[in-house]
């Protein structure tokens, strides 16, 4: 029973375009990231290949997008699923340039301050917040294009 479950998962065109964005997204970040000269170890360039957020394109928005896109055209714009993927959609489209991105920059800044009590003697037991990378307007949309058009082209082939 399992294996069948699995065998209808990896054989869904929605799933496949899904992971394909994702992938895809993914891979143009590492690119992008290694002609800048920002990659500086083989694992950080893994790390940024499969799990890395932020910087461009956005893997978030690319495979909502996706979601939605191959949703929207499989089940119809009017189906109850395509509004639910629409609304995942705008909740993660905000969320990654939204939330995610202002959480990142205030915690860049209070780690600034924690250093700097830390170099006066007022705050010695401080330890670093981690800086979430949230996603600029740009790199959100890319991300959205990226999904769309992955994913009409597995609904069309």
């Amino acid at each position: 029973m399992l294996s069948n479950a699995l065998q209808t998962l990896f054989s869904s065109p929605v799933f496949l375009a899904c992971v394909s964005s994702w992938l895809c997204a993914q891979f143009i970040k590492t690119i992008i990231k290694l002609f800048s000269g920002n990659i500086h170890s083989l694992g950080e360039m893994f790390e940024l290949l499969f799990w890395r957020t932020g910087s461009m394109p956005s893997s978030h928005s690319s495979i909502t997008a996706c979601l939605c896109t191959t949703i929207g055209y499989r089940s119809g714009l009017d189906s109850d699923v395509f509004v639910l993927s629409l609304v995942f959609f705008l909740i993660t489209i905000r969320d990654a340039v939204g939330v995610r991105r202002a959480n990142g920059r205030q915690a860049r800044r209070l780690n600034e301050i924690g250093e700097i009590l830390k170099e006066k003697g007022l705050y010695d037991d401080f330890k670093k917040l981690k800086e979430v990378n949230g996603h600029s307007p740009m790199e959100a949309f890319v991300g959205i294009l990226l999904g769309f058009f992955i994913g009409i082209a597995f609904c069309v082939l």
